[in-house]
């Protein structure tokens, strides 16, 4: 499968999915993603290639031992790790393939924000009707 950036400047592939897919609600994903949580899965590093954009990536350290590899021209967060654990922390939204699994469990919910709280909102496929 691979994956890549928003302007597509950084583009990586990986064999496989090694850890199910989880949603994360902790503080940082939501900061460092803009959203109320981040879509991960862990993969083997060995199983974790760059393919092209390797310069243009930047990174945070949001926690210590924590680094955050993100496309510097268009933001996209890409990737996390710890340098000690045998794995990568893919953004599973980052994926152009299907990784053909659902996710398994939401993790860190104690920091859910209130307005988070689903109240039967009205969904749509897209923009709402009447939206231009």
């Amino acid at each position: 499968m691979q994956g890549s950036c928003l302007c597509g400047t950084v583009r990586y592939e990986i064999d496989r999915l090694d850890a199910p897919i989880t949603h994360c609600h902790c503080l940082s994903c939501q900061k460092a993603h803009a959203a109320a949580f981040a879509t991960t899965a862990g993969v083997l590093r060995q199983h974790f290639r760059w393919l092209t954009g390797q310069q243009a990536l930047g990174s945070y350290e949001s926690s210590p031992g924590k680094l955050r590899h993100f496309c510097t021209h268009c933001g996209s967060q890409l990737v996390a790790e710890r340098t000690g654990q045998p794995h990568v922390i893919v953004r599973v939204a980052t994926l152009d393939d299907d990784p053909s699994v659902s996710p398994q469990q939401h993790i860190w919910c104690s920091h859910d924000r209130p307005w988070l709280a689903s109240g039967g909102q009205p969904q749509f496929a897209e923009w709402q009707p009447g939206r231009e």
